[in-house]
């Protein structure tokens, strides 16, 4: 009974989890949005398995309750002991504080953060143990403030979820993980929308008279400190129900098959299919997006693919010049803001070597980027399709056997290669690529002595491109010829690399200092293939993932996205391209150049084709748009839709190619033409990756690479 009663915490919020559960879903089941109606089984569901499920979710959650309780003691306190951790902490403080630690090396508020956690740990500590008179008193104070922490947790979780069903009619899905990386403008939107202060008054003033009374029933754990003994015993208690509850969860979410979807959805835990959001990062086009008939969007894809049949885009790419069987090699080069080159404004100076190289390629000028994530720049050179909605194909758990460059690239005898600086694991780079028939070269293929300098995200790229030399020598010897594709990451936060390469410290950790070194690589890097035999047979293309930063007013910034890409060939005469185009179409147009023969299900264009209608594709994860005519559309979930007029913003000192910033006007009168053929290519495309029309048939060349890429491993 005794036992029972030091389990007080756990039982106390489970009820109060419980019952807020049950009122949820009651709220949730009479709500206008909820046009159904129910039978008695699936009430059962709803009620029953729903709340069973939020139980074993609930025991799940309270696993940094148990830590906190587990740790509370006294004994800690005693000589040496206390002194012992004290050092520990302080140790700890000064290793954090001296801005040299391991999370310094992720930038951002993290280090504050940890630097913050741990003061407050040292001097809680410190007073626990130098105050032993005050001790219980701080003591229940910190009790009763995480008891509060998880009351509020509760409430608040029922709110949002209250708030997410009011606007999208379902529990928690994408949209709610997008939520949390937009932060401004989802905050904004919410204080624009809902009674704030009345809101979250309320809820403090309901959450302290709740945590009062659980602290009165649970209190007498903190007074009768539990033995080891019994420390033991709800550890063992709590394990065993935890384990019960990590398979208990999945299977129950199973059940979540009715055909009626608001059955589904009442069943399920909001917390849970968070969570899930996170794993699967899907957001379904056809539940959230507005729609035509699958017939009509591919008619009007048609339009712009006029070779395609049906509902796929496969066609046939026919070139009457001979083959040209070039090596490539694809840079696609981390967080490259157009605006950082000197032909777009800048004058800073720090790509003078892409600068230059511009000059003698074939140069792209009007170029966007498909998303705002390495992810999604990825995506748009490998798979050449519109950025879909919800997460990147790279991370989706169906992201293997595609049709992808590198599959042309395989059916045409070429080694294929992702290099990456860093761990392929990160971003599932590695399971996307490899099962997709890549070899992967990653930080793991690298010997000591081939690393002089790395970071956080990985190998600098000086190092990154030492190795490639040294892998495209031994290919080139193989008589055939190779494709490798090379993710760089020195541009990237926090900004570190190597000292004493340019005239921006590597340790002031710039952005400008990120930008130059990764130009100052890339010219070792060509300094050196000069040199090589295979050089001149070989075909570079260089283009950013995405842009440095995608914040703006709008929610489509353009200049946002707007990146340069150039096609150097060491045999051709410079060109310049002033077409608007698409990250997507980078590498159709490459395979033009290539007069390559081939099947295509790309979205993308080789845009020296007469029949290419000038248009590009931008998107968070959530806004899809479509820039086309100078009007820019978007669609968004609930089926909302937005068109805006675009209205150059002239810069005297940039030719008109180099123009960036456009105003974006809300057109007076929709037109209906660019909606549909918005829809047309953002449904065609969720359309045939749910349905599977995006797969590669010949499996054989995948497997074959992938055989290649475990010897490698």
């Amino acid at each position: 009974m005794n036992l029972f009663k030091k389990l007080s915490p756990f039982y106390n919020l489970a009820l109060l989890y419980f019952i807020v559960s049950f009122v949820l879903r009651i709220v949730l089941l009479f709500h206008p949005i909820t046009q159904s109606s129910f039978t008695f089984s699936e009430s059962l569901k709803i009620f029953g398995l729903g709340l069973i499920s939020d139980l074993f979710v609930f025991i799940v959650s309270a696993s940094f309750l148990w830590l906190y309780l587990i740790f509370i003691s006294n004994s800690k306190y005693n000589k040496p002991y206390g002194y012992l951790i004290l050092s520990g902490f302080i140790g700890l403080l000064i290793y954090v504080a001296s801005g040299k630690s391991i999370f310094d090396e992720y930038g951002g508020a993290l280090p504050k953060i940890v630097l913050i956690f741990i003061s407050i740990k040292t001097f809680l500590f410190s007073i626990l143990l130098f105050v032993p008179k005050k001790r219980d008193k701080i003591r229940f104070w910190l009790f009763a403030f995480v008891i509060f922490l998880y009351v509020l947790l509760i409430l608040q979780n029922a709110i949002s979820e209250f708030f997410f069903w009011n606007e999208f009619g379902v529990k928690y899905n994408f949209i709610a993980v997008n939520y949390l990386i937009y932060t401004n403008e989802v905050i904004g939107n919410i204080m624009q929308s809902y009674p704030v202060i009345p809101i979250f008054s309320a809820l403090f003033i309901i959450t302290g008279i709740i945590t009062f009374f659980i602290i009165k029933k649970s209190k007498n754990y903190i007074e009768e400190i539990p033995t080891i003994g019994e420390k033991l015993k709800i550890t063992a208690i709590y394990g065993a129900l935890l384990l019960i509850s990590i398979f208990a969860i999945p299977s129950l979410a199973k059940t979540e098959n009715s055909k009626n979807i608001f059955v589904n959805e009442l069943q399920a835990n909001g917390i849970y299919k968070f969570y899930l959001a996170f794993q699967n990062n899907k957001l379904d086009y056809f539940k959230f997006y507005k729609t035509i008939p699958n017939n009509e969007a591919f008619a009007l894809l048609k339009q712009q693919l006029p070779a395609i049949s049906g509902q796929n885009t496969l066609r046939e790419i026919k070139d009457d010049s001979i083959e040209k069987r070039k090596n490539v090699i694809l840079i696609t080069v981390e967080s490259l803001s157009a605006d950082f080159m000197k032909m777009y404004g800048n004058k800073e100076n720090i790509t003078p070597f892409l600068d230059s190289l511009a000059q003698k390629s074939l140069l792209f000028t009007n170029v966007y980027a498909a998303g705002n994530r390495t992810v999604r720049g990825l995506e748009a050179v490998t798979l050449c399709l519109p950025p879909t909605a919800g997460e990147s194909v790279v991370k989706r758990e169906d992201n293997k056997n595609k049709f992808s460059t590198g599959s042309v690239f395989l059916k045409k005898g070429y080694n294929v290669k992702f290099m990456y600086g860093g761990d392929a694991f990160f971003d599932n780079m590695q399971d996307f690529y490899s099962g997709n028939g890549y070899q992967i070269i990653d930080k793991s293929s690298f010997k000591p002595n081939e690393i002089t300098f790395s970071n956080v995200w990985g190998v600098c790229d000086e190092d990154m491109y030492n190795k490639a030399i040294k892998i495209m020598n031994v290919e080139a010897k193989q008589n055939k010829p190779f494709f490798n594709h090379i993710m760089t990451v020195s541009n990237h936060r926090p900004f570190t690399y190597p000292n004493n390469k340019i005239d921006i410290p590597g340790d002031i950790k710039s952005r400008d200092g990120g930008v130059k070194y990764t130009d100052y690589a890339l010219r070792q890097f060509f300094n050196q293939a000069k040199k090589q035999s295979w050089f001149n047979n070989t075909v570079f293309v260089i283009v950013a993932d995405h842009c440095a930063s995608s914040a703006g007013k709008t929610e489509l910034p353009l200049d946002k996205y707007r990146i340069p890409a150039l096609i150097y060939d060491p045999t051709s005469k410079p060109e310049k391209c002033n077409k608007l185009m698409s990250q997507i179409d980078i590498m159709p147009t490459l395979f033009g150049l290539l007069n390559f023969d081939y099947q295509s299900k790309f979205f993308g264009h080789d845009i020296f084709e007469s029949d290419y209608k000038p248009r590009a594709f931008i998107a968070t994860y959530q806004d899809l748009g479509l820039i086309k005519d100078n009007v820019l559309t978007i669609l968004s979930p609930k089926q909302q839709i937005k068109q805006f007029q675009l209205e150059l913003k002239p810069d005297a000192n940039l030719s008109p190619e180099y123009q960036i910033h456009y105003n974006e006007i809300p057109l007076k009168a929709e037109n209906k033409d660019l909606i549909n053929e918005t829809i047309s290519y953002y449904q065609s495309a969720s359309y045939v990756l749910k349905e599977k029309e995006y797969q590669l048939k010949d499996l054989s060349l995948t497997t074959k690479n992938a055989k290649l890429y475990a010897k490698l491993r």
